[in-house]
């Protein structure tokens, strides 16, 4: 039987007294199903607190630093008194997006635009205000996501979230322009909780970005978790960017609820950020249902970057890619484990995980954990992992033609990476990632007071005086 924890974390401490000062108010402007959840779940905090690295699925990422530090648990609403380009800028060049907004936690734009309805019927905004409009379509979905594993940081995000991203795209309707996400924190110490809701009716298209940048060096923290649901038919391109500071920790976890013939594409890219976890669980419903999740972190210094994937394949005729790509360098720490579960009536599975990763310094270090676990007889299912350095040989041949020892070394790194960069099927956006990318393995990319993707200047692009195919 489990007991109420005895001794807490500072920063445990300070979540549960912040719950004590203001869960009775929420309670009050939000619909009772949301203030059952969030009861239930500060209960289910306090039993176990956040998770530690004796626990198996944290035993690689240990968090106890960020849990004795002196963050302010951040849960107030933020005033709109500027446009978001006057605190953080983010050009793209020839990429059209309709932006939305996440200030410290809360959603940041005028009064009228907290959410907007679509001609075609698209709901986009403040989950907050979507509780008061549309309580009926909230409540069907919000906490309903079946997660991987319970652990202290979804039990906190479900007490303490009070804002987030809602989008609900009704059936038959086909986004045209991608949606952005941008998520970031201009305040010294803040522990924040974000929640985001998508739903895709039947015969849907939808693109997502959703970035998480840093516009100063202030240590931070930030738990989001995002619950998404994908109709009958229906079609989602997630991309997730990560450029943070090295004092900052992010906690990403995503959830997606898949139904028949339904398909997922989801891009990982994290740049920089002091310690980085992403946990992405992919719950496939419906027979026919596809998925290809790629990831790529690029990593120096003391960063460190989790890669959690969880594939299930609970029916039959279902297909999942796991692609995951590393360059790590000095005394960086990689994670990846991906996990694939084929349940017992999931016959004519097809899934396939792969980890690959370039240690460029004898302290790098990488933990990979591919795994399956399969009950059906009738499947095609492989993984497999890889961890080495960069190729002598072939880097011996560039330098034979006259490519300096950096440069040769670059491309490599490069073209190691171009797999799951050639991924990203929106040409302005993979453009723009693409010269990220050879900044980043330059050294010269850092967070900076603009937009990460703001940083590849479109008159000033990176070129490569070589063929990377011929590599």
């Amino acid at each position: 039987m489990n007991k109420t924890k005895q001794t807490y974390y500072p920063l445990e401490e300070a979540l549960i007294e912040e719950y004590g000062k203001k869960a009775a108010a929420w309670t009050e402007d939000e619909l009772p199903g949301i203030s059952k959840l969030r009861h239930e779940a500060m209960r289910e905090f306090r039993k176990t607190g956040f998770p530690g690295n004796k626990l198996e699925k944290w035993r690689s990422t240990d968090m106890e630093p960020v849990y004795q530090e002196p963050l302010s648990v951040f849960t107030d609403e933020i005033t709109y008194d500027k446009k978001i380009d006057e605190i953080f800028q983010c050009d793209v060049h020839g990429f059209q997006a309709r932006v939305l907004s996440l200030l410290n936690g809360s959603y940041y734009g005028p009064e009228e635009s907290q959410l907007t309805v679509s001609p075609e019927g698209v709901i986009a905004g403040s989950l907050l205000a979507a509780q008061r409009e549309y309580p009926e379509l909230v409540e069907q979905f919000y906490g309903k996501a079946k997660t991987a594993v319970a652990d202290g940081f979804k039990s906190a995000n479900k007490a303490m979230a009070r804002d987030g991203v809602f989008i609900y795209v009704p059936d038959g309707v086909e986004v045209k322009d991608t949606f952005q996400l941008i998520k970031i924190l201009n305040k010294k110490g803040l522990m924040v909780h974000t929640r985001n809701l998508i739903v895709l009716g039947k015969n849907t298209k939808l693109t997502f970005l959703h970035c998480d940048d840093s516009v100063n060096h202030h240590e931070g923290f930030i738990n989001t978790l995002s619950e998404v649901f994908i109709g009958e038919n229906s079609e989602l391109e997630l991309y997730k960017l990560q450029n943070l500071n090295d004092e900052t920790a992010l906690v990403n976890q995503t959830v997606v609820h898949q139904a028949a013939n339904s398909r997922l594409k989801v891009n990982v890219m994290t740049l920089n950020g002091g310690l980085v976890r992403n946990e992405i669980v992919d719950q496939m419903d419906g027979e026919g249902a596809w998925s290809d999740i790629n990831g790529l972190f690029l990593i120096d210094k003391e960063q460190h970057v989790d890669n959690q994937v969880y594939v299930y394949h609970n029916v039959p005729h279902c297909e999942s890619n796991q692609l995951f790509k590393g360059v790590l360098d000095e005394q960086s720490l990689g994670v990846f484990n991906g996990f694939v579960y084929v349940a017992p009536d999931a016959q004519k599975t097809n899934a396939f995980q792969q980890s690959s990763n370039i240690l460029l310094s004898r302290d790098a270090h990488i933990d990979t954990m591919p795994q399956l676990e399969i009950y059906a007889d009738d499947v095609k299912c492989s993984h497999g992992a890889t961890v080495g350095q960069l190729d002598s040989d072939a880097l011996f041949y560039l330098m034979q033609r006259g490519i300096s020892f950096e440069d040769a070394r670059m491309l490599l790194m490069y073209a190691f990476a171009d797999e799951v960069l050639g991924q990203i099927s929106i040409e302005p956006l993979r453009v723009n990632i693409e010269d990220m990318v050879k900044r980043r393995l330059r050294g010269e990319l850092s967070i900076c007071d603009r937009c990460v993707l703001h940083c590849s200047h479109p008159d000033k692009p990176i070129e490569f005086d070589i063929d990377l195919s011929k590599i």
